[in-house]
C-alpha cells in the first residue's frame, strides 16, 4: 500500500472519523428500537433470535465481496456508495409489517452495515500508517461516541413515544447531511499491488485464528448489550419503559471513554495486560448483571462491561493492520470475519438459549466467552511478534 503523508492527513483522519461516527448511530438507532419491534410483531424471544439471524446473514455474503470490492474500486469508493444505502435500510426497517418484511430488510441491513465498516477500518488501518503511531481505537471511540449518541435518542424517542418511523428517517437526514459535506476530506484511493489485487481470501494462520478469536468473544459481548440489554432490563430487572436503554447508555459510555484513551493505555501497559484487564472487566460485569438484577446495580454492570470490551476490538484490528507477510486490507477483512461472527450469530444464539432457560442464563455463557478474552491474552506474544 503506497499512501504518501500529506498535509492533508488530519483532515483525513477527522472525516474518517466522521464516518464511524455514522455507524455508530445508525446501528444504535435500530438496536434502541427492538424491543418496539418485538412488541410491535408480537415475536417471542426464539423468534425475534431467528430474525435477528438475517443481519448474519447479510453480512457473511458481504464479508468476501467487501475485500474484492475494496481491492477494485479502493476503499473510498466502496464507502461512499455504501453511504447512501445503509441508512435508507435503517427507515426501511420501520416500514416492516410482518416478521418475513422484517428478516429481508435486515438482511440488507447487514450487508450494507458490512460492506461500511470493512470500508471505514480499511481507510483508518491506512491514516494510522500515515501517522505512525496507534490511533485506531480512538476511531472506535467515536463509534462508541455515536452509540451513546443513538441509544440518547433512543430513549428520548421511545419515552416520548415517537414512531420508528419518525426516528429512523431523522438519524437519515442526519447522516445524508454529513456525508455529502465529508465524503471529499476522505482518503483518496491508494495504489494497490498486484498481489493485493489477485487475491480475494487471506488464509487464517495461527495469528489471524488468535485475533479473530479474541474478537470473536469480545463482540459477542458487544452484541448481547446492542439487541438484548433493553429486553433484559424489561423483563428481567422490571424496569419502567423510561429506563429500559439506561443499561445500553452505561455499556456505550464507558466503552466510548475506554476507546478515547485506550491508545494511551495500550502504549503504557501492551497488549497482554490489556487484554486480560479487559475479560476482568467483562465477566464481573456480567456478574453483577445476573446475580444482582436491580436496577442501579445493573446499570453498574453495564459500565463494567463497557469498559472490558472498549479496547480489545481496537487493539485487534490495529495489530491485523500490521501482522507480517500479510497485506494490511486482507487481514483485516480475515480478523473482520471471524470477529464480526460474535456479534451476528450470538445475539440470535442468546434468544435460543433464552427461551430453552431464561435470559440470565443467557448472560451466564456470554459472560464466560467474554473471560475468554483474558485467557486467550497470554498466548498473544507466543503467536505474534510485536
Amino acid at each position: 500500500m503506497n499512501i504518501t503523508l500529506s498535509a492533508n492527513s488530519r483532515v483525513h483522519r477527522i472525516a474518517i472519523s466522521v464516518f464511524f461516527f455514522i455507524a455508530g448511530l445508525v446501528s444504535a438507532s435500530w438496536a434502541s428500537r427492538i424491543p418496539d419491534v418485538k412488541m410491535s410483531l408480537q415475536l417471542s424471544e426464539a423468534a425475534l433470535g431467528g430474525v435477528l439471524f438475517a443481519v448474519p446473514a447479510g453480512q457473511i455474503v458481504g464479508l468476501p465481496l467487501s475485500g474484492w470490492l475494496i481491492s477494485k474500486f479502493g476503499s473510498r469508493q466502496l464507502l461512499i456508495s455504501v453511504s447512501i444505502f445503509f441508512p435508507l435500510t435503517l427507515v426501511m426497517l420501520s416500514l416492516a409489517a410482518s416478521t418475513w418484511q422484517l428478516v429481508g430488510i435486515l438482511f440488507f441491513f447487514g450487508f450494507w452495515g458490512n460492506l461500511f465498516n470493512i470500508s471505514m477500518n480499511t481507510q483508518a488501518v491506512a491514516i494510522e500508517s500515515l501517522y505512525g503511531r496507534s490511533i485506531m481505537a480512538s476511531f472506535h471511540g467515536l463509534w462508541s461516541l455515536a452509540g451513546f449518541t443513538g441509544a440518547a435518542l433512543g430513549n428520548f424517542f421511545v419515552s416520548g413515544k415517537i414512531s420508528p418511523l419518525i426516528h429512523f428517517s431523522i438519524i437519515a437526514i442526519l447522516v445524508s447531511l454529513l456525508v455529502s459535506f465529508f465524503y471529499k476530506y476522505t482518503l483518496p484511493q491508494h495504489n494497490t499491488t498486484t498481489e493485493e489485487k489477485q487475491a480475494l481470501f487471506v488464509k487464517p494462520d495461527k495469528r489471524i485464528l488468535l485475533l479473530g478469536f479474541i474478537g470473536f468473544c469480545c463482540m459477542i459481548c458487544e452484541g448481547c448489550m446492542a439487541d438484548w440489554s433493553g429486553i433484559y432490563f424489561h423483563e428481567v430487572i422490571h424496569s419502567p419503559v423510561k429506563y429500559i436503554t439506561l443499561g445500553y447508555v452505561a455499556f456505550m459510555a464507558t466503552m466510548a471513554t475506554g476507546r478515547f484513551i485506550g491508545d494511551k493505555l495500550i502504549t503504557k501497559f501492551g497488549v497482554e495486560k490489556i487484554l486480560q484487564l479487559s475479560g476482568a472487566f467483562i465477566a464481573s460485569g456480567f456478574a453483577l448483571v445476573i446475580l444482582f438484577p436491580a436496577l442501579q446495580i445493573a446499570i453498574t454492570g453495564c459500565l463494567l462491561v463497557g469498559f472490558g470490551v472498549s479496547c480489545v476490538v481496537p487493539l485487534v484490528y490495529a495489530v491485523a493492520g500490521k501482522l507480517k507477510g500479510i497485506s494490511p486490507q486482507f487481514a483485516l477483512a480475515a480478523v473482520s470475519t471471524i470477529s464480526f461472527l460474535g456479534f451476528l450469530i450470538g445475539p440470535p444464539v442468546i434468544g435460543f438459549i433464552a427461551q430453552a432457560s431464561n435470559l440470565r442464563w443467557s448472560f451466564a455463557v456470554v459472560a464466560i466467552l467474554g473471560f475468554c478474552t483474558t485467557l486467550l491474552a497470554g498466548k498473544i506474544k507466543k503467536v505474534i511478534d510485536f
